[in-house]
């Protein structure tokens, strides 16, 4: 049995048009706890969201955890599972040249470093109720701009 706590975190990100501006959120929860982080930036792109929401999702926990983390980006889920042990190989390129977002990948994979995650991929706007409200606080996030 693991003794870490588990944690289950709900992210996403928005962008309206892409690119311009942006918004992000995450749901952390753990047993009966449960906290909401919103973050806007003016000029962005959707993807740089996606991964703002899982950074700074990872950087509010504080002590290594077991985590169930529910995205419903591809660009996410692959880029972090499948395409960072290549990219790093590569010294942060990707086959064709120039990694994008290279910065959010390089912080998203030392916010890991601490932690046991299983990465889950949900279908977006099919009625997940947690991804709904990341979504939901993410294009609210980017109305909040000033």
């Amino acid at each position: 049995m693991n003794s870490l706590p588990h944690v289950v975190i709900y992210t996403d990100g928005a962008c309206h048009p892409n690119p311009g501006p942006g918004g992000w959120a995450a749901l952390l929860r753990s047993g009966s706890q449960e906290k909401t982080l919103t973050g806007h930036h003016p000029d962005t792109t959707n993807n740089r969201m996606e991964l703002t929401a899982a950074v700074q999702a990872l950087q509010t926990l504080n002590r290594p955890c077991q985590v169930d983390f529910y995205t419903d980006s591809e660009y996410l889920r692959r880029g972090i599972t499948e395409w960072l042990p290549g990219w790093k190989k590569r010294g942060w390129k990707r086959k064709g040249g120039a990694l994008a977002n290279q910065d959010l990948w390089q912080a998203l994979e030392a916010a890991l470093a601490d932690h046991e995650i299983t990465w889950h991929w949900v279908r977006g706007h099919a009625g997940n109720r947690d991804n709904q409200r990341v979504d939901r606080l993410a294009r609210q996030a980017i109305r909040k701009r000033e």
